[in-house]
């Protein structure tokens, strides 16, 4: 593949489906080598297998983002596979729960918050040494509508979205 990205190295969290898959092909076919993080294996191999058939480098690595060690090696891999890091997508996301928030337990809302903001932070806190140390980068974040206007009944999501926004 060649394109405008021929010669960088993207990760994409949340890879599996949806944004993340669509982002990961998309970069491919530019021409970057991508890195397709996920906690669903079947899905992230999914996507590896389209990136391969259409002639893009691909690499699957099993991350949850709420785990630091497997943020930090999911970062590894990128470097150990492709020799650096130039874009992050943290895309990675939580649906949140369709509750109030007096309905919410303490394990919807730190489940929520862990994936949607915690995960953002510490995947942009590991790639940020290896974007700069290659004179600079991208990092990409996905967001909501919901964390400038929210919802209701996912108030963990809406606030979750919403400080995505503010590290942003």
């Amino acid at each position: 593949m060649s394109g405008g990205l021929q010669g960088k190295v993207a990760l994409i969290t949340g890879a599996a489906s949806g944004i993340g898959r669509a982002t990961a092909r998309l970069l491919a076919a530019q021409g970057a080598a991508v890195v397709v993080a996920d906690i669903n294996e079947p899905g992230g191999q999914e996507t590896v297998e389209l990136i391969e058939g259409a002639g893009g480098q691909a690499v699957f690595v099993r991350a949850d983002v709420t785990d630091r060690a497997q943020v930090e090696a999911m970062v590894r891999a990128a470097v150990d596979t492709f020799g650096g890091l130039d874009i992050l997508h943290a895309n990675a996301g939580h649906p949140g729960f369709e509750k109030s928030l007096a309905e919410h337990s303490d394990e919807d809302w730190n489940l929520t918050l862990a994936v949607n903001l915690t995960g953002v932070f510490s995947c942009c806190r590991a790639a940020i040494p290896l974007l700069t140390g290659r004179g600079g980068g991208a990092i990409v974040i996905t967001a909501s509508v919901a964390g400038l206007r929210p919802l209701p009944y996912i108030g963990a999501y809406n606030i979750s979205k919403a400080g995505t926004i503010s590290l942003t």
